[in-house]
């Protein structure tokens, strides 16, 4: 198996339980916008405990970056570490890539492959035509949310369940919405969050005509 032995190199907070950790990059290691790697921390009896995480940053960045939402368990574990802690990397997995112009819907840290596919789209120049749906409980839960807006504009709505705001109501992605924002141009439409959101927003998008082909998800 495919072993990596990096440094973490600063830990930044992004939102009240959201983390950014920004690791060495091993020489020739190289992945596609989308995609993520298993993780395990560099300690005795630790060393085999993986867990998946998303990159966040481009294959062009001269370092790693994924940005965690902590829970518990391995989550953590992350939190607890500081600068110059060791990870193990492993092989670079994953399917969720941008086949196309489309609308993006996403459940909370489901948002994270998006990150690194919607940053390398800037920098192509290729942003035009997408959309994205993001779905959280609030809106100090919505990760990146300045760089999300400075990027999309208003093709960036936020959906928010228990928004904070005096006398507004919780919304959820439901098929109403997702009509809403599908246009001509809609070639593709991706996906990611928990199991359950993913399975109802496929459920809508066939409801509404998108092919199968069509709706890109994590594999």
């Amino acid at each position: 198996m495919e072993k990596h032995l990096v440094k973490i190199l600063k830990i930044e907070v992004v939102t009240h339980n959201v983390m950014r950790f920004t690791l060495e990059k091993p020489a020739g290691y190289t992945f596609i916008s989308g995609q993520a790697t298993d993780v395990s921390i560099n300690k005795p009896g630790m060393e085999d405990d993986l867990h998946p995480f998303t990159f966040t940053c481009l294959n062009t960045d001269d370092y790693l970056e994924f940005t965690i939402k902590i829970y518990k368990g391995m989550t953590k574990k992350l939190s607890a570490l500081k600068p110059g802690a060791e990870l193990i990397l492993h092989e670079v997995f994953g399917a969720i890539n941008y086949q196309g112009p489309g609308l993006f819907i996403a459940g909370g840290a489901g948002i994270t492959p998006f990150i690194s596919i919607l940053r390398q789209l800037k920098k192509d120049n290729q942003l035009a035509g997408n959309i994205l749906l993001f779905a959280n409980r609030t809106g100090q839960d919505v990760i990146l949310k300045d760089e999300l807006d400075e990027m999309l504009g208003q093709n960036h709505i936020d959906v928010l369940s228990n928004p904070a705001a005096p006398g507004a109501h919780g919304s959820h992605i439901d098929k109403e919405m997702i009509e809403k924002y599908l246009t001509a141009k809609t070639e593709y439409a991706y996906i990611c969050g928990p199991d359950a959101f993913v399975a109802d927003m496929k459920k809508n998008l066939l409801e509404l005509g998108i092919k199968d082909e069509q709706i890109v998800i994590e594999q």
